[in-house]
């Protein structure tokens, strides 16, 4: 099979892990009080679980359900060259992958590589950044290449689109798919002190077919402006929309809801309307 062209650096993102200070991470702490939220709506025991993110001391050692807690095996994300994390063997009740996603070159293979590690009526859980996220940072920065340089270079990722994910779930295979997204609005004093955060979070340029100059200091100011210009409130803080799209999808079984057969209705809707 072909492999799809590489658009993430991931050796990068890694150099870039590795190098950000241990300070709070809001959005990782915003995606795990999420996924206890959407654990704990679950009547479910999970015998053998697996969760992979991008740090991971920062994950959790274990989950707890309506019905049963449970303990995680932990795996970080962008680890070698393989994107999917090293799992011991298959069997697995439940994959929690967060913050990963995004930043994967072959989402296809990734999602059907995770539900071949699943057993039957295993539940895959995934938590990734939407195509909405830093859109005012992407098109600062569309409007400063032009501006500086004459023409556009990609400085800010593409990001996963919620109406794609339920389509990508059914072609892995997963059963009863869901796909949602969270959006937040982040306020910022500057779009300096945006940009300074992102570095911290490691989160810098990560595509392959980034630009091979530094950022000038001219590209900057002029980014900046064109933020202010685009999306400053009227106190001077700036907005950035932060979008986490959640996407679960279960292996099937002969458990599970199934659809009717066409033809199969005893009860005309008409009926149910009240009409003849």
């Amino acid at each position: 099979m072909t492999q799809p062209p590489a658009i993430f650096d991931t050796a990068l993102i890694a150099r870039h892990l590795a190098r950000r200070p241990q300070a709070s991470d809001f959005v990782t702490d915003l995606v795990l009080d999420d996924l206890e939220d959407r654990l704990a709506a679950l009547i479910r025991d999970f015998p053998r679980a697996a969760i992979i993110g991008p740090d991971l001391e920062r994950l959790p050692q274990f989950g707890q359900t309506a019905s049963a807690r449970f303990a995680f095996e932990r795996h970080a994300a962008f680890i070698g060259a393989d994107e999917v994390p090293a799992l011991e063997g298959d069997g697995y009740n439940l994959i929690v992958s967060i913050l990963h996603l995004q930043a994967v070159n072959d989402v296809p293979g990734y999602l059907a590589r995770l539900r071949a590690r699943l057993a039957p009526d295993g539940l895959l859980l995934i938590a990734a950044l939407g195509g909405e996220t830093l859109t005012e940072l992407r098109e600062a920065f569309l409007a400063a290449d032009a501006l500086v340089f004459g023409g556009v270079s990609a400085r800010v990722a593409p990001m996963i689109q919620v109406r794609d994910a339920g389509a990508l779930l059914q072609r892995a295979g997963l059963a009863l798919p869901v796909a949602d997204v969270e959006t937040h609005a982040v306020r910022y004093s500057s779009p300096f002190a945006l940009m300074a955060e992102l570095k911290a979070l490691g989160a810098a340029n990560p595509l392959v077919d980034r630009p091979r100059r530094l950022a000038s200091p001219a590209l900057l100011t002029a980014a900046a402006n064109a933020y202010l210009a685009q999306d400053a409130d009227a106190d001077g803080r700036i907005r950035a929309t932060l979008e986490i799209v959640w996407l679960s999808g279960w292996v099937p079984h002969e458990s599970q809801q199934q659809p009717l057969k066409p033809g199969s209705a005893t009860t005309r809707l008409g009926d149910v309307l009240g009409k003849a």
